[in-house]
């Protein structure tokens, strides 16, 4: 009995040592693989700089297919940093150029269309967090014009943005190229959750940091 007694007690030592380690492990491994499967940050596929024409075009240019938009987020998983990604094409919108200088823009994206690599993440910032039922989209509007330069690769755009039905002022630069006809922007913007009335979810085992960014990936282009 004493060496079948001696058995179990090292068969439930050997357990509680697996079951810590899991625990201590685990949400490391699981962090290490997330991030190495998280989508990267939006970089331009363009090469071209902005075109002497372009520095003096007069017109509307719109949101054309390939471009998207979503955000960025840090979650915290028992003590481990996680980056995620949500990302839709459901973007629309145009811009207006007045020789060669950007007088007005506005970009809507349909937020209820978000997806990042998780059903429930997905459902949970659109049906608790954004409340899309509510305020399905969100909107970028230019409020100070941006001349367009030849040669330029970069430009600083203020504007105010709208997510979860409130609007805050914002600026930040995008990175900007050309190929033929056809202009690309990408960005990121900033926001605190808490700013637009977004409480950042906390279960927990896991919680969301109460900072992230709104990322664009834009093509534009005359509407044929």
């Amino acid at each position: 009995m004493a060496k079948r007694a001696k058995i179990w007690i090292g068969v439930a030592i050997a357990f509680i040592v697996i079951a810590v380690a899991v625990l201590l492990i685990g949400p490391r491994v699981y962090a290490q693989w997330a991030n190495s499967n998280t989508a990267p940050a939006p970089t331009l596929s363009a090469t071209g700089e902005v075109t002497d024409e372009m520095a003096s075009y007069t017109g509307t240019i719109t949101v054309t297919d390939g471009s998207t938009a979503g955000y960025q987020v840090d979650e915290v998983l028992q003590g481990q940093d996680v980056t995620v990604r949500g990302s839709t094409d459901q973007v629309t919108g145009t811009l207006d150029i007045e020789s060669g200088t950007l007088e007005s823009a506005e970009i809507t994206v349909d937020m209820a269309s978000v997806e990042t690599d998780s059903s429930n993440r997905d459902s949970y910032f659109r049906d608790t967090a954004l409340e899309t039922d509510t305020y399905p989209t969100a909107t970028f509007v230019l409020t100070t014009p941006v001349e367009l330069e030849a040669g330029m690769t970069t430009a600083t755009l203020s504007g105010d943005i709208t997510v979860h039905g409130v609007t805050q002022a914002v600026t930040f630069d995008a990175q900007v190229a050309m190929d033929d006809d056809q202009v690309e922007i990408v960005g990121s913007i900033p926001i605190t959750f808490e700013d637009f009335g977004v409480t950042a979810p906390d279960l927990g085992f896991v919680s969301v940091e109460d900072t992230g960014s709104i990322e664009v990936d834009l093509f534009l282009a005359e509407r044929d």
